[in-house]
């Protein structure tokens, strides 16, 4: 039986999300990581980081070098990375392991910042990133949008906190892979895992 376009079948002969195809390494990240909810403050600001090299770039590149990513940025901790120098940002600029994007690397010294802001203002970045998770009625069919009126919605907010390179493509981009919205489509073996760890999962605030 052929395939839809949306689906792919990797080693085991199981259905997924085409884009697993794209890459060796996606099909693990597929299965484990993409659309999974996440509260944890320090997974969603790294992926937030992650999600604002990755501009102009394919996510293979940043999936492959994110093992440097967290070693250069410790493992995301913004406590520690907001305390980031300009000798530092001389010394990721010669990181050959991560995205040497200078602009790149400020925002995420400066988003740090911005996040410790935001802990002390909303409790924590999970509390104030979960207000703005898409009504699944609303969203259109898995994977054929780019963004969503909530995704734009929480670009402008953080654009208004001092947060950078966090545009509405990126931010929706930040939903789908922390389960904020479940784009895995359907037929594929980790939608339905994905939307029980979604029901299971207590919304912070």
């Amino acid at each position: 039986m052929d395939l839809p376009p949306t689906l792919t079948t990797d080693h085991d002969g199981r259905p997924r999300c085409a884009w697993c195809a794209a890459a060796p390494e996606f099909p693990e990240y597929h299965d484990n990581e993409w659309g999974f909810p996440v509260d944890d403050d320090v997974r969603l600001f790294e992926k937030v980081c992650l999600e604002g090299f990755q501009a102009g770039l394919s996510w293979r590149t940043i999936l492959v070098k994110r093992p440097a990513f967290r070693d250069a940025f410790l493992d995301f901790d913004f406590h520690r990375v907001a305390q980031f120098t300009e000798q530092d940002v001389a010394k990721l600029m010669c990181n050959r392991g991560i995205v040497r994007h200078r602009g790149k690397i400020e925002a995420v010294i400066n988003n740090a910042r911005r996040a410790i802001e935001m802990v002390q203002n909303y409790g924590s970045l999970s509390a104030f990133f979960w207000r703005y998770e898409p009504d699944p009625i609303q969203l259109p069919e898995p994977q054929t949008v780019t963004t969503c009126p909530e995704a734009i919605a929480l670009s402008k907010d953080l654009k208004t906190l001092g947060w950078k390179f966090v545009g509405p493509t990126t931010l929706f981009a930040f939903m789908q892979a922390m389960g904020m919205v479940n784009d895995h489509v359907y037929g594929c073996i980790t939608r339905n895992a994905v939307e029980k760890a979604r029901s299971e999962f207590k919304r912070p605030g």
